[in-house]
């Protein structure tokens, strides 16, 4: 970050005289021009009047100038203690709030939250986590950023995000992980497949299907691809893809082939048709891991520890199971 040199902010490169006023001093000079009497003023901000009258007279010595008037009767400001009366309010109204936004920084669970998700997590997730938060955590701004992995872990390093929903393991230096829960595939095949609906399907039979994939770039799309090398396929020959699981459950309706879908995806993307059937896999069944990722050493950790534990009981009621 580039040093300001603040004496060079000052018109025509003039440096300041004197010594800076201090907070002290100033919240004396606007007590007095407020109530134009020292006993008065004294009373208001709990000085004694010999150390209000101090801190005024140090006031002007520092900056170079008469701001009061004083008789034996009554205390008047100047013109140049008129002028800058107003200059002391706008100061003294910035360092209160200041020091709110510092007590609002050290409250948990306030001011902005940028969570980043993942598309297959999104659609499905979100609604959890808004209850949990708008019930739990009122006073939190929750702002969701909805990408793949690769451009949330490029903006949670750079400090544009603060907090991830994905799947994992991610395995990058930097990012720690925060756990919430596994939750198993399914196949999603057309009404006439002849694995729609079965039980106990083995993951062998991946090795001949005709698989729809997502997009390059999607997580799930390799995790797709990781689970047919691991039921044996050396390959997985990709003729149709698409950008979200939504086209992709159409895509499997129309009898283009099948899909592996989520669990918790599944009631919100097989109901739009009457055309699907939901197969299950043998056990153990191909899995993904669903966690938060933050920052490693983040300010906020124990905010966001503290968040995954509750969303790991708000989760409860899905077809997951909490780690």
């Amino acid at each position: 970050m580039r040093a300001i040199n603040r004496g060079s902010q000052l018109s025509g490169g003039r440096q300041p005289s004197g010594k800076q006023p201090s907070l002290a001093q100033l919240r004396a000079f606007a007590a007095v021009a407020e109530h134009l009497h020292f006993r008065d003023a004294a009373s208001a901000i709990g000085m004694s009047q010999p150390a209000l009258s101090g801190a005024v007279a140090a006031l002007e010595e520092a900056l170079g100038v008469q701001l009061l008037e004083r008789t034996t009767r009554k205390v008047l400001l100047s013109p140049a203690g008129e002028r800058l009366a107003v200059r002391v309010e706008a100061v003294l109204d910035e360092v209160e709030a200041l020091m709110e936004e510092a007590d609002a920084v050290k409250a948990p669970f306030t001011g902005a939250l940028r969570l980043g998700v993942i598309p297959t997590v999104a659609p499905y997730l979100l609604p959890t986590v808004i209850t949990l938060v708008h019930e739990k955590y009122p006073d939190l701004d929750l702002q969701v950023h909805e990408e793949q992995t690769s451009s949330l872990l490029e903006g949670l390093t750079a400090g544009r995000l603060d907090l991830l929903l994905l799947a994992v393991p991610l395995g990058m230096p930097g990012v720690t992980e925060l756990p919430l829960f596994d939750e198993d595939f399914v196949l999603v095949t057309p009404l006439d497949h002849w694995l729609g609906g079965r039980e106990g399907i083995p993951r062998e039979a991946l090795k001949e299907l005709n698989l729809l994939l997502l997009d390059e770039g999607h997580c799930l799309r390799d995790q797709a691809l990781d689970i047919c090398r691991e039921a044996g396929r050396a390959d997985a020959p990709v003729t149709t893809t698409a950008a979200g699981l939504s086209t992709l459950v159409q895509l499997v309706a129309g009898g283009l082939g099948v899909t592996l879908l989520p669990r918790t995806a599944v009631r919100v993307e097989t109901t739009r048709s009457n055309q699907l059937l939901t197969g299950y896999f043998a056990d153990p069944a191909p899995t993904r891991r669903i966690a938060l990722a933050m920052r490693t050493g983040a300010a906020r950790g124990a905010e966001y520890e503290e968040l995954a534990s509750a969303l790991k009981e708000a989760v409860r009621p899905l077809p997951v199971r909490v780690v």
